[in-house]
């Protein structure tokens, strides 16, 4: 990839969203002075961008190393939802050739950061401008993603050959906020691997539920699995 491209905003957007890459001392800012102070100020100006979003770029790197076990993305058509910056996808086309991404993401940041169960699915904490900057700036050609913001419902229509959602779909928010149109877009060929804190209730909506990875050290207690076929399609 060469240089990274990234800047304090970008940076700032990767650390809401993978609050574990937070130093000791952002996570005693946290504690001590609220959310809305760590939100709006200290992943703002207490950070350094490079140090950042190589961690963040690594980690990915890793998490794609794990599901790669499990699938070959090369000529892929991959959906993900609930991305945040698309380091996953930017791992994914490193390593891979002819992988294109449709990635549907929110496009505003919370005042208060909150992580957890979010029924409603209005937790956000990123800019889809900057999303894509990311992504070309790194490597991604623009011809080979699309990127939508969540909000406006107006989302890809056609069949995909993987969709990913890490530490997002059933992991932060209900799976049938999405299921209705997952069934749309994904036919018996088609792999979901996301995180969820019940894997057995997944048994009963697709044919085929293979737990490929177990958090024991997350917000949730959580199971990686990855799923094929719908029962009722």
């Amino acid at each position: 990839m060469g240089k990274i491209y990234c800047n304090r905003e970008i940076a700032r957007l990767i650390l809401l969203q993978r609050i574990e890459l937070a130093s000791p001392f952002l996570k005693k800012i946290r504690k001590l002075l609220g959310r809305y102070f760590f939100s709006n100020f200290a992943s703002k100006y207490f950070i350094k961008p490079n140090v950042v979003v190589a961690q963040y770029l690594k980690l990915m790197e890793i998490e794609c190393d794990s599901i790669q076990n499990f699938i070959d993305f090369s000529n892929k058509k991959i959906l993900s939802i609930g991305g945040g910056m698309g380091g996953l996808e930017l791992a994914i086309n490193k390593k891979y050739q002819n992988t294109s991404f449709d990635l549907i993401e929110k496009n505003y940041v919370s005042k208060k950061v909150r992580y957890g169960w979010d029924y409603q699915n209005n937790e956000a904490y990123n800019n889809l401008s900057l999303l894509s900057s990311f992504l070309e700036n790194n490597g991604i050609k623009k011809e080979l993603f699309n990127i939508y913001n969540s909000e406006t419902k107006n989302f890809p229509v056609k069949k995909f050959d993987v969709i990913l959602s890490l530490f997002s779909l059933d992991y932060h928010y209900d799976f049938s906020i999405y299921h209705n149109y997952l069934k749309k877009v994904s036919d018996n060929n088609t792999f979901m691997i996301f995180d969820t804190i019940r894997p057995d209730y997944f048994n009963d909506i697709f044919k085929k539920v293979q737990v490929i990875h177990s958090h024991q050290t997350t917000i949730h207690k959580s199971k990686r699995i990855i799923c094929n076929e719908f029962i009722n399609h």
